[in-house]
C-alpha cells in the first residue's frame, strides 16, 4: 500500500499544476462490451436463427459513451448510432431492442449527487438522488491504457435480478460481483463513466465480470469551452421509486406475455441474457 500510495504521489506532483487550474475540463470517449449469455425457450428455433440473434445482440451491446468532465461536474450519454436491421428467418421478422441504460447522467461530486435522466416505455423521468459512496480497495498494480499510467481498483458487492426458470416464470436470484477498474492520476479528477467515482483519478476502465468499458480517446482542454448542464426535463423520483416504478412495468409486461403464450407460441422466443 505504501508503494502504491508513493507512486500516486509521484504522479500527482508532475500534473497538479493543469490540475488546479479552475477551468480544467475535458472529453472521454469510452467503447461497451457485455458477455451475451443467450437462451432460447423455443425449441423450434434453429442453430442458424439463434447464431444471428446471438450476433445481433453482441452488436446491440456495443455502444460508445462520451464523458464531459471538469473539477467537479459531468455529463455521461451514449452516443447516437444506427438501428441494427431486423432479423429474417423462414418468412418471420425479428427485430430486438436493448435498453441501455440512462439517456444522461449528470454527476456532482462536489455535492455528492447525481440527476439520471432517462426515458422508459415512453416516459421521461428525472432519477434524483446521491452518490453511492463505493468502499474501493486500492492494489498494487499498474498498468498502460494510451499513453496514461493506470492503478487497480476493486470494489466487491452482491445483486438481485429476476431471470426465467425452466418453466418459462420469473424468479429472484442474488449474485456475488467484483468490479475492477483502473484509473489514472494523471487526469486529477475524482470521476468515471457512468456512475463509477471515487479515486483518485479518472477511472479509464470498468469490469464487472459482464460489463467492460473502456476509454479510446480524450482530449484534455479543448480549444471550445465546453458546457456542462444538469437535465431538467422530465418527472422527478428518487431511485428507490424509479426501481418500484420498473418493478411494477415488468410485471405488467410478464402478465401481458403469459396470457398471450397460448395463442401464439408458435410465432413467439423469450430470450434470457445473461438473467
Amino acid at each position: 500500500m505504501k508503494t502504491i500510495m508513493k507512486c500516486i504521489f509521484m504522479v500527482f506532483t508532475l500534473v497538479v499544476a493543469k490540475g488546479n487550474a479552475q477551468d480544467f475540463q475535458g472529453v472521454a470517449t469510452y467503447k461497451s462490451h457485455r458477455k451475451v449469455d443467450l437462451k432460447m425457450n423455443d425449441e423450434n428455433t434453429n442453430a442458424e436463427m439463434q447464431k444471428q440473434i446471438q450476433e445481433q445482440l453482441r452488436k446491440q451491446f456495443q455502444q460508445e459513451y462520451t464523458l464531459t468532465f471538469n473539477k467537479n461536474e459531468s455529463i455521461y450519454k451514449r452516443n447516437e448510432k444506427l438501428e441494427a436491421p431486423s432479423l429474417a428467418n423462414s418468412g418471420a421478422q425479428f427485430k430486438i431492442k436493448i435498453s441501455q441504460g440512462s439517456d444522461v447522467m449528470y454527476k456532482n461530486v462536489k455535492e455528492n449527487r447525481y440527476t439520471n435522466k432517462t426515458e422508459i416505455y415512453g416516459k421521461q423521468f428525472l432519477i434524483k438522488d446521491t452518490l453511492s459512496n463505493r468502499k474501493w480497495e486500492l492494489v498494487n498494480e499498474t498498468k498502460n491504457i494510451g499513453d496514461y499510467t493506470c492503478f487497480k481498483a476493486v470494489f466487491k458487492d452482491d445483486y438481485t435480478t429476476q431471470t426465467f426458470n425452466e418453466k418459462g416464470e420469473t424468479e429472484e436470484v442474488t449474485k456475488d460481483r467484483t468490479t475492477t477498474v483502473w484509473y489514472t492520476p494523471q487526469i486529477p479528477i475524482n470521476n468515471g463513466p457512468d456512475d463509477f467515482y471515487g479515486l483518485p483519478g479518472l477511472i479509464l476502465e470498468v469490469n464487472d465480470g459482464d460489463l467492460t468499458l473502456v476509454c479510446s480517446k480524450i482530449v484534455i482542454n479543448p480549444k471550445t469551452p465546453l458546457k456542462i448542464e444538469e437535465p431538467t426535463k422530465g418527472k422527478e423520483v428518487t431511485q428507490a421509486k424509479f426501481e418500484e416504478i420498473m418493478e411494477k412495468k415488468s410485471k405488467e409486461m410478464l402478465e401481458q406475455f403469459r396470457s398471450r403464450r397460448g395463442r401464439d407460441d408458435g410465432e413467439r422466443v423469450m430470450i434470457r441474457v445473461g438473467g
